[in-house]
């Protein structure tokens, strides 16, 4: 999956102490779109890179990866912005590369969502005691924010439920029934909730399989396995999916890569006994 970048390590350890060296990596984000060099597709290093608001990220080994929080910088020579989907399919991009780059996503959104206090209304700064920002007006400490959700292989006998999402949000491979985790929900309840909302069905039997950070939603998934409980005739949420299909072990065909939990979870059932 996306994270299993071993042997490398990543570290997430914050420090307000490091500081960039010349091939240390930098971000900058325009929206979903991020700063890299137009053929090599490489993020640029601080050596090329004018920044005068910078904050560290995190490292994988010994490279150092921070995050440009200027609004505007001036661009290198031969780098523009790219979408992050899209380079997510680039045979330029590894996956220790697109790893580091959905996770400093995440916390580029983070810090640009809370630029500003959303008790009172302040501007907020670094807090360089740990990972956080702090209001200016009335002190409110903001930690990084989790987006908890599940990923669900509803099984059938031989047979897994295998959905596309409609047109508009963007998705076209293969996935499995999925859904952000509500207030007050234990994951099982969140697993049943969702199979039942998206395509009528009951379950049992719910099994947890394992998790995965996905920073492009901040969200930290848990993937389940569950058996279908009682009839298996689908009533489908067409404001949420496109269709969704009882399909055999043989039939299954995964998605372009091997970074998502739901690839890991389709192969798996379709290779295990």
């Amino acid at each position: 999956m996306l994270q299993d970048i071993i042997p490398k390590k990543f570290d997430n350890h914050y420090s307000a102490e490091v500081q960039p060296e010349n091939d240390s990596v930098f971000f900058h984000f325009m929206g979903s779109d991020v700063l890299v060099n137009d053929i090599s597709e490489n993020f640029p290093v601080y050596r090329q890179f004018e920044s005068q608001h910078f904050v560290y990220l995190f490292s994988i080994d010994n490279m150092k990866y921070f995050l440009a929080r200027d609004m505007e910088i001036k661009i290198p020579s031969g780098y523009t912005y790219k979408n992050i989907k899209k380079l997510r399919y680039s045979e330029k991009v590894g996956k220790e590369d697109f790893f580091a780059l959905f996770t400093a996503y995440h916390l580029a959104e983070w810090y640009r969502s809370n630029y500003f206090c959303g008790h009172c209304g302040q501007r907020t700064e670094i807090y360089y005691s740990e990972r956080a920002v702090r209001c200016t007006g009335c002190g409110k400490i903001i930690y990084p924010r989790l987006n908890p959700a599940i990923i669900a292989g509803v099984i059938n006998g031989d047979k897994l439920l295998i959905t596309h999402y409609v047109q508009n949000r963007g998705v076209t491979c293969n996935a499995l029934v999925a859904g952000f985790t509500e207030i007050g929900e234990t994951f099982e309840e969140t697993v049943s909730r969702e199979v039942m909302e998206e395509v009528g069905l009951k379950v049992k039997n719910i099994r947890y399989y394992k998790s995965q950070p996905w920073g492009f939603s901040g969200g930290i998934l848990a993937g389940f396995f569950c058996e279908v409980d009682g009839s298996d005739v689908i009533t489908l949420d067409r404001s949420e999916l496109s269709s969704a299909v009882w399909t055999e072990k043989k039939d299954i065909i995964g998605q372009k890569d091997d970074y998502s939990l739901t690839n890991e979870m389709m192969m798996y059932f379709k290779n295990s006994d």
